[in-house]
Formats: C-alpha cells, structure tokens, sequence
C-alpha cells in the first residue's frame, strides 16, 4: 500500500507518499479500514519534527484520526462489517491508505456530515469529551475557558460548550479567529496579545469551572488565577513548556484541580482507556452532531501527495478549525 513515510526528523520534506508493505490482515478485535481522509494534528507536526514518539505497539506512520470504509473484520469484531462508513481514533497509521485498529475505537460516520469531514472529528471529539465532560463535569450554567478556541480543539469545544449550556470564553491571538469562534458560540473573546485573560473571566465571569488549556507551563499561574471555586483545569498540551511553579495556597483556597491528560497514551481497555472514552463520545457527543448543534469545522482539504502543504497550513493564522488529508492513489 501507499503511505507517508518519513526521510528522518524535520521540516515538512522529510515527508513522502510512498509504497510501503502492505498491513496484515486484522487481527482478533480490530477492524481494517480503506481510508478516505485524515485528519491533521499538532502531535503529527512534533513526530515528524521528532519530538513525540509513538507509544510501544503504535504504527511509525502518522496519523491519529481517518475516516473511511471498513474492508475487513477480525475474529470477535460484532459491530463492524464491511461497506460500513466509520471514522476512528488511532495510535498512529493514518496518513495511509488502509489502516487497522481496535474496533472499540471505531465509530459510525454520524448522519449529516460526509465522509470526509467525518476524520476531523475522533481526536477533537475524544479529547473535548474526556475532559470537558467526563473530568471537568461541564454542565449547564457553567463557564468554559477554551485557550487556542481557532483549533481544531478549540473549534470542536466551543460548539460542545454551548450544546451543553455553558457560557464559552475563548482566547486566540488575532481578530479574524476571534470572529470565527463567535460566529460558533463562543460568547467571551480574549485576544491574548493585548488582554489578560485572567482578569477579565474572573472580574467579568466571575472566574471559569472549566478551563481547558494547551500551552502548560506558560499558562499555568494566570489559569490558576482564572479557576472558580471547585473549577478544574485540564492541560493537553504542553506548547508554553513543561514547567512553572504552582501557587498550591490559592489552588487550596479555590478547591481547585489541576489535571493533565494525554489521549494518544492511554490504554486501549479499561478504566480511562481509549475504548471508554469513545463509548462515551458515541452515547453523549454523537446525538448532538446528528441534531446538528456540533459540527467538523474542516479549514482545508489537501491531498495526501501534499501533506507537507497541509503540516504547513496548521500555523497559518488563517487557519481555523481542522485540516484533513484526502487520500487516494496516484
């Protein structure tokens, strides 16, 4: 089959649509996949740049998300059968033309979004749930702070915030991202540039139960500040660094939480596994894409043969919402 491979660590070149061996057959519980996009992450951007290896077991190949057909079963695999459209949440093998995985991570194409768009949604629908919902207990009445709200993330938690009740704040770094998170719900804009978002979701919001957040270390102090009593703080990415020093005294006064969480390494059964996680998605998330109050928002579709253009697109400050590889044979 076809694939991107990787010449080395680096820029966007060291990517190429090439023939590689052909997977084997699925194996007991996994279902086959004929892919027809992928969705791009900022973790494909960091193993490609060589900074985030895939976990033990995982594919070398990128990719965490596709949508596509599936073509064959494994033993004790029930719920899929070939011709079915579905998209899944993987530990690596995306950017490929067939791909194998758990079929506990496999969910249907939901009605009303076509096959394409469907591979933006398993990683941003996986980690807004998780922790929007199933850590943080967002509910109605409550208010979110989203950082980086012209992400693929952002964009995908702006609508679930809203479907949920919640007053949404959102951060982003220019106007026109701004603009386009309001016109998905988001009722607080903070450019981050010239605004302290601290100050103002506490002194106009009166402080966020949930803020969900992917710079880390840079942020921790202001989101800290940022918490309402019994609010939580989920950090899922670490684009600010790794480390800060951690004000315990006013997390205690606040009877905060912070919590972090990444989904490419959790376990595939279990307790807090991906398979429970994307049971949960299916039962809470799904209804509210099929009424159409959550939707894929898809910037761009690039041809697979152009990943490297699609890499790229991800910093561009035009960019909001998801990018997704179309993928088919040269």
């Amino acid at each position: 089959m076809y694939a991107i491979a990787l010449n080395g660590s680096g820029g966007p070149e060291v990517m190429a649509w090439s023939q590689v061996d052909d997977l084997p057959a699925p194996g007991p519980g996994e279902v086959a996949i004929d892919v027809a996009a992928a969705g791009v992450n900022r973790a494909d951007v960091m193993q490609r740049q060589g900074l985030y290896p895939p976990p033990p077991g995982a594919s070398d190949i990128l990719g965490l998300e596709v949508s596509g057909v599936v073509a064959d079963v494994g033993a004790d695999v029930e719920d899929w059968r070939p011709g079915y459209a579905v998209c899944a949440l993987l530990s690596g093998g995306g950017y490929a033309e067939r791909v194998n995985v758990a079929a506990t991570q496999v969910l249907p194409v939901p009605d009303g979004v076509s096959l394409t768009a469907a591979a933006a949604l398993p990683e941003a629908a996986a980690t807004v749930w998780s922790n929007l919902v199933m850590t943080a207990g967002l509910r109605s009445g409550q208010v979110a702070l989203i950082h980086g709200g012209g992400s693929g993330i952002g964009t995908h938690a702006i609508q679930v915030g809203r479907a949920l009740g919640a007053h949404v704040a959102v951060t982003a770094g220019s106007q026109y991202k701004l603009d386009r998170c309001r016109e998905l719900g988001a009722q607080t804009l903070i450019n981050y540039h010239d605004q302290d978002f601290a100050k103002l979701v506490t002194d106009e919001l009166g402080g966020a139960n949930a803020i969900l957040d992917i710079m880390g270390g840079s942020y921790l102090q202001r989101n800290v500040e940022a918490l309402a009593e019994d609010g939580h703080l989920t950090i899922i990415a670490l684009q600010g660094g790794a480390t800060a020093e951690l004000n315990l005294g006013l997390l205690l006064f606040k009877r905060g939480s912070v919590h972090v969480s990444n989904l490419r390494r959790r376990p595939q059964e279990g307790p807090g596994s991906k398979a429970e996680v994307i049971s949960a998605v299916r039962q809470g998330l799904w209804p509210l894409i099929a009424d159409g109050a959550v939707a894929p928002v898809v910037c761009a579709e690039v041809p697979i043969t152009n990943a490297g253009e699609a890499h790229t697109l991800l910093d561009s400050p035009k960019t909001v919402g998801k990018v997704v590889l179309t993928v088919g044979r040269p």
